[in-house]
């Protein structure tokens, strides 16, 4: 499956009314909703616009110091986010319920606070639930909570950070042949399972659209695989596909869910958690500063790629 994504330049065609229109009314037609012309012509701006100044928001986020980046890519994904569902739910927002964050966190921090260590608890309401349920079919996880070092283990473009500081891998690479894709034989160790069995099993986290072989860990992605009905996620920084080495109940989690998280939390901190967040940015006492400084990084170029990948797929 090829990438087809240079940078903000590939969201062109959305700064045109009469490309919105269209592309609503086929997304709309797609799903056999009612009066899908009608319902693209009326949401074409509301469209546009919340990709508009997702743009705005990322490009400031570039310019901005670090303290700064957290709030505005947030809010920058948070526009992108609302594009999608709109592209899907022409009522959307029908009513304020969806308009929350959908997530919490704990407002004091502890002392001796690790941002490793934190976490966030998922809401019955609000815009991460709307939107799991909405674009990605997900059931609800209302009450389930999640610490920021299993969602950073499943940020591909960490994988060199977590081996430099922990001497641990949290994805392999896959190879690429022609159109064919080899998973290391290693992933078998890392997963404790037969090649069979982690067949079997990797089958079973995927959509129809990804084959193995007969022999071996060879497997095959058809064009129309979307990237977020896989375990498989794609290095941007290095192009290549990978696959989480750890199998925890979050493997299959979408990764724009995976980046709204983190920067939910991390828009959080730099709003209310001054304190810590100006000794973190000041002081770089621990292993924090390195991974949240290189998330930040990648999830400029990442946030607007997987936004682009879900529209065009």
């Amino acid at each position: 499956m090829g990438i087809q994504y240079k940078d903000w330049k590939s969201f062109s065609c959305f700064f045109s009314a009469e490309y919105c229109q269209r592309y609503l009314k086929t997304s709309y037609q797609k799903q056999k909703l009612d009066n899908p012309e009608q319902k693209g012509y009326e949401n074409c701006y509301a469209f546009l616009y919340y990709l508009e100044h997702g743009q705005i928001y990322y490009q400031q986020a570039e310019k901005a110091p670090l303290i700064l980046k957290p709030i505005l890519l947030f809010y920058g994904l948070v526009h992108l986010i609302k594009a999608c569902i709109l592209s899907i739910d022409p009522t959307y927002p029908e009513t304020t319920a969806v308009l929350a964050h959908g997530v919490s966190t704990r407002k004091r921090k502890k002392q001796n606070y690790l941002f490793f260590q934190d976490e966030v608890k998922f809401q019955k309401n609000g815009l991460f639930p709307f939107m799991s349920e909405k674009m990605f079919h997900m059931k609800p996880l209302e009450g389930e909570k999640v610490i920021m070092e299993e969602l950073l283990q499943l940020i591909p473009e960490l994988d060199d950070l977590f081996f430099l500081f922990e001497g641990k891998r949290t994805f392999a690479t896959l190879q690429q042949k022609g159109k064919q894709f080899v998973l290391p034989e290693t992933v078998l160790n890392y997963f404790h399972m037969t090649e069979s069995r982690f067949k079997e099993y990797f089958a079973s986290k995927c959509d129809k659209g990804i084959e193995f072989e007969r022999e071996g860990l060879t497997l095959t992605m058809n064009e129309g695989v979307y990237l977020e009905s896989t375990p498989l996620k794609f290095n941007l920084e290095n192009s290549h596909w990978t696959i989480p080495l750890n199998k925890g109940s979050f493997l299959n989690f979408p990764e724009l869910l995976i980046h709204y998280l983190l920067l939910y939390n991390l828009s959080m901190i730099a709003r209310y958690e001054t304190e810590w967040w100006s000794e973190l940015t000041k002081m770089m006492p621990n292993h924090d500063y390195p991974f949240i400084a290189s998330f930040l990084d990648s999830t400029m170029k990442k946030g607007p790629f997987l936004v682009y990948q879900y529209l065009m797929a």
